[in-house]
């Protein structure tokens, strides 16, 4: 699964690389996301691709009631984003959601009770793209309206079957040169085969900063 990520480039460089203008400079972050925190990140959508829009993680249905569902859409399996009811009225709404790395802890114990924290990232830590959907949302209690995403992952590939050995799942990472495609309903072209993966050092003090 996909909990934790990173995106440290700076604004030039998303909009050149996306060929797209941040919407609301002020809501512009980089550092270290934590997904239980619903935060607002920069994503792409299909149907606004010039612009750098911000949505919380967290997809909320337009059903939802209030936002208690978004921890538990901060992922979408793709293999079933058709039939949950979660995520199906949204899987034509795709976006982009750039990032520079992304973290998972590998059990080295059967329960999990020791883990080793992973920075999974491109070489270079090149900025990338997972591939989401999204949706408008409005609460019904305040008005207000809100653009939240989810993030599509997939079963792991190779090295993150190692890393991520207890789910042996890994976020879907868009080939830069389909990303036009996917937002406009194409196929699925993934680049998880280029991932790279470093362990980083004390796995006990991470865990306190970033349990689940």
């Amino acid at each position: 699964m996909c909990f934790h990520s990173k995106q440290s480039k700076d604004a030039q460089t998303l909009e050149k690389r996306y060929k797209a203008k941040l919407e609301s400079p002020g809501l512009f972050k980089t550092g270290d996301v934590n997904g239980f925190d619903h935060p607002f990140c920069a994503i792409i959508t299909n149907d606004r691709q010039e612009i750098i829009q911000f949505a919380q993680w967290g997809l909320l249905p337009t059903w939802a009631k209030d936002k208690s569902l978004q921890n538990s859409t901060l992922n979408a399996k793709i293999e079933t984003i058709n039939e949950k009811p979660s995520f199906k009225g949204s899987s034509s709404q795709r976006c982009l959601i750039p990032a520079d790395g992304f973290y998972e802890w590998q059990w080295l114990d059967p329960k999990g009770k020791k883990k080793q924290k992973y920075l999974v990232h491109l070489p270079g830590e090149e900025l990338f793209s997972f591939a989401g959907l999204w949706n408008c949302w409005k609460d019904n209690q305040t008005g207000q309206t809100y653009h939240t995403y989810t993030i599509l992952t997939t079963e792991a590939n190779a090295l993150m079957s190692v890393v991520h050995n207890s789910k042996k799942r890994m976020p879907v990472i868009i080939n830069p040169k389909a990303e036009k495609e996917w937002l406009e309903n194409g196929k699925l072209e993934m680049f998880n085969d280029f991932l790279e993966a470093d362990p980083l050092k004390s796995a006990s003090e991470q865990m306190s900063l970033w349990d689940e």
